[in-house]
């Protein structure tokens, strides 16, 4: 087992703290990501929706001049 001295831990220790500041920033990109995913996501089933609406009523109303 190797021994280490107060310096080497001092120096794993703040490499972990900023690979933890590293993963802490992803997440945070992530989860901004996550978000601009879903609005995206509602937006388009909202035009989706409103699309098959008018489509139906183009529809119903098309078949009614006959």
């Amino acid at each position: 087992m190797k021994a280490y001295t107060k310096a080497n831990l001092e120096q794993i220790v703040m490499m972990q703290l900023e690979n933890l500041n590293a993963m802490n920033d992803l997440l945070s990109i992530m989860k901004l990501q996550n978000e601009l995913l879903h609005n995206a996501n509602k937006k388009l089933k909202d035009e989706i929706s409103e699309f098959k609406e008018k489509s139906f009523k183009y529809q119903t109303s098309k078949g009614n001049q006959k």
